[in-house]
């Protein structure tokens, strides 16, 4: 089977900086048709958006879709919230999971697959203010170590 062509629309840069991922799950978008074909121009923006669970359904809140440029009319709202398309199952493992204590959903990665709008979810727990300094150490130490490696 060939393999699906993906055209990445937006990423949340930061979130791997200020979370510990602990799983992620892929969804379908709930879209208007002016939502779309903004998404097309690449007019989106995920930075404090977050998921939640109401009612058994699954919606993002804050994903700022920017409005149509071109629409003459029956533009969208830029910050409604959308219904993630998830299975029932995945659904109920999420519920169980965000229930825990610190435990959040957080969208990492907006893109096309097939022609069809996806969005990763990411089940995250935050992180404190010394696991950042840590990584930075880690991170510096590495780069350290690489410079030596080469000069050697």
């Amino acid at each position: 089977m060939e393999k699906a062509h993906i055209k990445i629309i937006a990423q949340n840069r930061k979130a791997r900086r200020n979370y510990f991922i602990v799983d992620e799950f892929e969804a379908g978008l709930a879209l208007t048709g002016t939502e779309v074909k903004s998404l097309r121009l690449g007019r989106a923006n995920l930075k404090d958006s977050y998921a939640r669970i109401k009612n058994g359904e699954v919606f993002v809140y804050q994903l700022h879709i920017a409005p149509y440029p071109f629409a003459y009319y029956d533009n969208h709202d830029p910050l409604r919230p959308r219904k993630l398309l998830l299975h029932k199952h995945e659904i109920k493992r999420l519920y169980g999971k965000v229930n825990e204590k610190g435990h959040t959903l957080i969208p990492l990665r907006l893109y096309f697959k097939g022609g069809k709008v996806k969005i990763i979810l990411a089940l995250v727990k935050g992180k404190r203010k010394y696991d950042k300094r840590e990584a930075i150490k880690r991170r510096d130490e590495k780069r350290d170590m690489d410079r030596e490696r080469k000069n050697y």
